[in-house]
C-alpha cells in the first residue's frame, strides 16, 4: 500500500505567489508521498504551472514553505542545484540544448551536477534513452528529431539524474496530436515503475487512468483534491463539475 506510515517526500504549506499585485497562488497546501502520481488539472491561468515552478524553485514563492524530505527548501542554505537534481522537471517546450546531440543532452547534467565520470554518465544516459525508445537517435541533434522524440529525450535526461520526484509541466501541450500518445505511453511506464510524479496536464483520460490523486485548481487555489474516481465521477465542487463538463463536451 502506498503512503502507509511514510512521511511525505514533498509537503507544500500555505504557499503564496504574487506577480506584482496579482495573486497567482493563494494558501496552497498539499502533500506528495513516495509513489504518488498527482495530476494537477484546471483551466489556463488557474496557477498550475506556477505551482510546479515554485516547487522546483524556478519561481521564488512569495510566502509559505516547501518541505522536501523533512527539510524546508525555502531556507537560504538550500543548494538549489542539488535540490533540482532530486526533484527533476520536464518542460512543455523540451528545453534541450540545440548544440548538443541527444546523448550529450542526457550526459551533461550528470557530469556537471552529480560529478559522474563520462563513462558512468554515458552508461546511465544510454539506459534511460533505451527505456524511452530513443537509443537509435543518440547522435542526432534536437532539430533532426520530432517533437515527440524531443520530449522523450527530455524525459530520459531527467531520469538520468535519478531524481526522487519528477515534475511534468504540460509535457504534451506543445506536441502535434499524433505525437501525444508516444509521450503518454512513456509516462505510463514510469507510473508502473513506481516513480513519484506531479503532472500538470490537460490530458484528462490520462489523469483519470494513472493518478493516485487529482488536484483541481481554480483561480489560484486548490478547489478540490481527491482520488480520480471521485474527481471524475462524483466531484463535490461546482467549479470542478463545470470544468469537467466543459472538457468532456470539447472531446
Amino acid at each position: 500500500m502506498r503512503n502507509d506510515n511514510k512521511a511525505p517526500v514533498i509537503e507544500v504549506r500555505h504557499l503564496v505567489k504574487n506577480f506584482g499585485k496579482v495573486e497567482v497562488l493563494m494558501d496552497i497546501d498539499f502533500k506528495t508521498y513516495p509513489g504518488d502520481v498527482i495530476c494537477v488539472i484546471g483551466s489556463s491561468g488557474s496557477g498550475k504551472s506556477t505551482l510546479l515552478r515554485c516547487i522546483n524553485l524556478l519561481e521564488t514563492p512569495t510566502g509559505g514553505d516547501i518541505i522536501f524530505n523533512g527539510k524546508n527548501i525555502m531556507d537560504r542554505k538550500t543548494s538549489v542545484t542539488d535540490y533540482r537534481a532530486k526533484v527533476g522537471m520536464v518542460f512543455q517546450q523540451f528545453n534541450l540544448f540545440n548544440n548538443m546531440t541527444v546523448l550529450q543532452n542526457c550526459m551533461t547534467g550528470q557530469i556537471k551536477v552529480l560529478k559522474r565520470s563520462k563513462k558512468e554518465a554515458e552508461e546511465t544516459a544510454m539506459k534511460y534513452l533505451t527505456q524511452v525508445g530513443m537509443d537509435p537517435y543518440i547522435n542526432a541533434k534536437p532539430h533532426q528529431i520530432s517533437g515527440g522524440q524531443k520530449q522523450r529525450v527530455a524525459i530520459a535526461r531527467a531520469l538520468a539524474m535519478e531524481p526522487e520526484v519528477l515534475l511534468f509541466d504540460e509535457p504534451t501541450s506543445a506536441l502535434d496530436p499524433e505525437m501525444v500518445g508516444e509521450v503518454l505511453e512513456v509516462m505510463r511506464e514510469l507510473v508502473q515503475n513506481g516513480l513519484t510524479m506531479i503532472i500538470v496536464t490537460h490530458e484528462m483520460a490520462f489523469a483519470r487512468d494513472v493518478s493516485t490523486r487529482v488536484v483541481f485548481m481554480d483561480k489560484g487555489v486548490i478547489a478540490e483534491e481527491d482520488t480520480p474516481e471521485v474527481i471524475f465521477n462524483n466531484p463535490t465542487n461546482p467549479r470542478t463539475k463545470e470544468f469537467l463538463a466543459r472538457f468532456m463536451h470539447d472531446q
